[in-house]
């Protein structure tokens, strides 16, 4: 007699692991927007990076990254002050191959100048497949690669400097930077008492013959591992920009106190500390006083990659979303061909290819604004701008994409809950949502010609898209207000919106039609799928999106 099976763990319907994929050439919208804005000559690199961060090892290195968070050890076994932080072996390969691709330093040339031609798109579209992997080794990654941009301010100190950051060596000894095979750099800049209000700083430099020494605090300073900071303090002219090595000259370990690692939200795999200083050597970068000035021009290549990151979570987030919808079957029919997930899954992609086509035409710009003065002007208007809707996007879109995959998305087996903690970080870190929005308002007051122009050309880019003339009279007479402050939040993100029906116009004019007509000549619902779109469009997005 048979006996009866009470086995009750056969899996099925579920859908498989999305891993082992090219992160590049499945992605048919950057493809497109890299082609767009020049990178066309890099697409088999950039499939090799793709594949390589689309492998399972490297998936299951961004998950053992973030399940073994940093440590901070400050004192060794005979109580001599270190101030290290251990990371476990899985960030340290994350942090390698980044390097080994030169996500840190592919935009400069070897003595610290802009690359140029597409550099800045093609390393915008590595950082942005990365950050569908693991976010948080980026953090240290983009400080570095956005160093040069302040350091370049001291040209005797970037001379001494590029030759280390220049190589495509990961080097985590615990060493004097001048001795090391490669190296990274962090960024310390507010304080308890002041935050983005950085002016009230209160951390003060004395001279000590050609250098300085620093007593004080950071409220936040990320990556504590990095060899050089630069910092803020208060110098007797003023605040001022200075770098600050983990080792002094004599190889002793600098007066650089970690205090403890925050205990953050999301970003778990990178650390981020409160420190003191305590009389910690540094030198000065920059003119004394304009210590702003000199770390704005840092500033803004860290806002670029927060608006590249946020579009990486964003599309990571689409990509298991419709990945699943294609496996799981519910009421006899897969989720992917159930009309109302079609609405969503489709509205989240037209979103998605809008993002990437926009990050990416900013990436032009900064490519290009060395030689071009309207360019310069594109990028100094629409960097805040950019980074205020595509990071303050994110959080909501994988949320959404989460619900996609019901139970299986909001458990940390997956990668979604990761990546929903990670989104709050862009939109708050190098100015949260309010700080960009001033700072459009005074790119618009600094320069207001040149702000115009940039208007007058995305109204010529977009011309013909539905609503996106009253969007231009808008925008126009919006930021012309008294109290344009305001409204400002309203104006930026409109601002953003038709940046990106003008980009996504030079990848895709039908879907950029759509966007704007879903974006521009209407108030976009505040749930994705709540409009509607032709069946012949519905497919199309789709297949681009994860063919």
């Amino acid at each position: 007699m048979t006996q009866p099976s009470f086995a009750t763990h056969e899996v099925f319907n579920q859908s498989p692991l999305f891993w082992d994929v090219d992160l590049f050439a499945v992605d048919r919208p950057l493809v497109e927007a890299v082609k767009a804005n020049g990178g066309a000559k890099a697409e088999r690199e950039l499939s090799e990076f793709g594949k390589h961060w689309g492998s399972a090892a490297m998936a299951d290195r961004g998950r053992v990254a973030n399940e073994n968070t940093p440590k901070l050890r400050t004192f060794d076994a005979k109580g001599n002050r270190r101030d290290q932080v251990e990371f476990h072996p899985a960030y340290h390969e994350l942090m390698a191959h980044s390097a080994h691709a030169g996500v840190h330093n592919s935009t400069w040339t070897a003595d610290g100048k802009p690359a140029g031609d597409a550099a800045e798109v093609i390393r915008a579209a590595k950082f942005y497949i990365a950050s569908q992997v693991e976010t948080g080794h980026l953090c240290p990654i983009t400080m570095t690669r956005a160093s040069v941009a302040a350091l370049a301010t001291q040209p005797d100190l970037l001379a001494r400097v590029m030759p280390v950051l220049a190589t495509k060596s990961y080097d985590p000894t615990f060493a004097p930077w001048w001795g090391k095979r490669g190296m990274t750099l962090g960024i310390g800049m507010t304080e308890k008492q002041g935050g983005t209000d950085v002016r009230a700083n209160m951390t003060r430099a004395v001279r000590d013959g050609d250098a300085y020494r620093i007593t004080g605090h950071k409220w936040f300073m990320s990556a504590p591992m990095c060899d050089a900071f630069l910092v803020l303090a208060q110098a007797d002219e003023g605040l001022t920009c200075f770098f600050m090595p983990r080792f002094a000259p004599d190889g002793s370990v600098n007066a650089i106190q970690f205090q403890r690692l925050k205990d953050k939200l999301g970003n778990r795999s990178n650390a981020s500390s409160e420190v003191e200083f305590a009389g910690a050597y540094a030198q000065a970068v920059g003119e004394a006083g304009k210590g702003i000035r000199t770390i704005i021009q840092m500033v803004q290549l860290t806002r670029q990659d927060c608006a590249i990151a946020s579009t990486g979570l964003m599309r990571s987030g689409l990509a298991h979303a419709l990945h699943h919808a294609r496996h799981r079957s519910v009421f006899q029919k897969h989720l992917a061909d159930q009309p109302l997930m079609q609405a969503v899954l489709s509205d989240m992609a037209l979103h998605v290819e809008a993002s990437v086509a926009l990050v990416m035409r900013l990436c032009r710009a900064f490519d290009r604004t060395p030689h071009d003065a309207a360019e310069a002007a594109y990028m100094r208007l629409l960097t805040p701008a950019i980074k205020y809707w595509t990071c303050k996007s994110a959080p909501s879109f994988l949320y959404e994409a989460m619900e996609c995959l019901g139970g299986n998305g909001y458990v940390e087996d997956g990668i979604l809950a990761r990546h929903y903690r990670e989104s709050p970080v862009n939109a708050i870190w190098e100015g949260s949502g309010n700080v960009m929005c001033l700072d459009v308002l005074r790119a618009l007051s600094r320069e207001p010609e040149a702000a115009m122009a940039v208007l007058q050309s995305l109204a010529a880019e977009t011309k013909g898209l539905p609503g996106a003339g009253e969007a231009v009279a808008f925008i126009g007479k919006t930021f012309r207000r008294a109290d344009g402050e305001r409204v400002a939040r309203l104006a930026v993100e409109k601002l953003a919106l038709l940046a990106a029906a003008a980009a996504l116009n030079g990848v895709s004019p039908r879907h950029a039609e759509l966007f704007a007509a879903t974006r521009l000549a209407t108030t976009h619902a505040s749930m994705y799928g709540a409009v509607e779109l032709e069946s012949g469009d519905v497919r199309a997005l789709l297949e681009r999106a994860l063919p």
